[in-house]
């Protein structure tokens, strides 16, 4: 029995000025114990699909189970087995720490957890904030009280939704330390994030959509393997050749370009000379997963085709 299972889902969104689909006959698993990631760009559905998981939300057709339990037939039990670190901000103004994690915990009928609760405030950072209100603290510290509410039940399954959104450092490696201890310990993880990098260092297995559909589904290691193996990174002040910037990743002064091969590496330098183009720092390594994330939405038939195709 899958964790989590999405089958065939579809989501569409009626209105005075016509209909929009948010989601097309979304089907996937997520196994039990699974770290698992879900990617995509603004607006690809992966927001939907969260709401109709956690029940906020119901999806026109399909059927989504938490741990063999229907999130529309069996809302309770489904939801219980959830914890959810929404990407919004969402707090009561009027308790502390402390007392917000015992209140969501009487909304899953648990008593006396004050050692869990105790065990949560130490791992998050959170013990020397525990009798402080709310509205007290900074934006990085009510979003450690979130992760804190969203495990305070012990749920099987953890979804966390842009969880590191705006943070410092700090509380990103604070968080996937425990996160990634919870899931050795047999949770199952599910993580929307914009940052590719932790996508790529923390799940075993990733879904990608665009517009609504699964365009890639596969393990991390094979979408890695299936693009462009070999990424030039340098610096320049000067505008790189037409036929090369239209591929090319430029953020600021760095420039990144994938190539296949080393015939290609002094193919795209050979062009670089031949424009006078001035680099500096220059390095070369694997591609990352930002990499097969743009090459998949931008529609590269190979990465887009064969990663969809693969079990869940």
């Amino acid at each position: 029995m899958p964790a989590v299972s999405f089958q065939q889902v579809a989501k569409t969104y009626r209105g005075a000025s016509g209909s929009f689909q948010a989601l097309d006959d979304v089907s996937f698993d997520i196994q039990e114990g699974e770290f698992f990631g879900l990617l995509g760009p603004n607006g690809a559905g992966k927001t939907t699909l969260i709401s109709i998981l956690a029940g906020l939300n119901r999806a026109t057709s399909g059927r989504v189970t938490v741990m063999g339990h229907d999130v529309v037939a069996d809302y309770a039990a489904a939801r219980k087995a959830l914890g959810i670190v929404p990407q919004e901000l969402v707090f009561d103004p009027f308790f502390s720490v402390r007392e917000t994690l015992r209140i969501q915990s009487g909304y899953f009928g648990v008593r006396n957890n004050g050692a869990w609760i105790d065990e949560l405030l130490a791992s998050l950072g959170l013990a020397d904030k525990a009798g402080a209100n709310m509205r007290q603290l900074s934006g990085g510290m009510k979003r450690r009280v979130l992760v804190a509410q969203a495990l305070v039940h012990r749920p099987p399954v953890i979804v966390l939704d842009e969880p590191t959104a705006g943070v410092d450092v700090e509380l990103r490696q604070t968080l996937w330390q425990f996160v990634a201890r919870l899931n050795r310990e047999g949770h199952t993880v599910l993580l929307t994030t914009h940052y590719l990098e932790e996508a790529e260092a923390l799940c075993n297995r990733i879904a990608m959509l665009k517009r609504g559909k699964v365009v890639a589904l596969d393990r991390t290691a094979n979408l890695l393997a299936g693009t462009a193996s070999t990424m030039l990174r340098f610096k320049t002040d000067d505008a790189l050749p037409p036929a090369m910037a239209a591929h090319a990743r430029v953020t600021g002064r760095i420039a990144q370009v994938t190539a296949h091969d080393a015939a290609e590496v002094e193919q795209l330098l050979a062009q670089l000379r031949g424009a006078g183009v001035r680099i500096e720092d220059l390095e070369i390594g694997r591609a990352d997963l930002e990499d097969v994330f743009l090459e998949i939405m931008q529609g590269a038939p190979q990465a887009a085709g064969t990663g969809a195709k693969v079990a869940a």
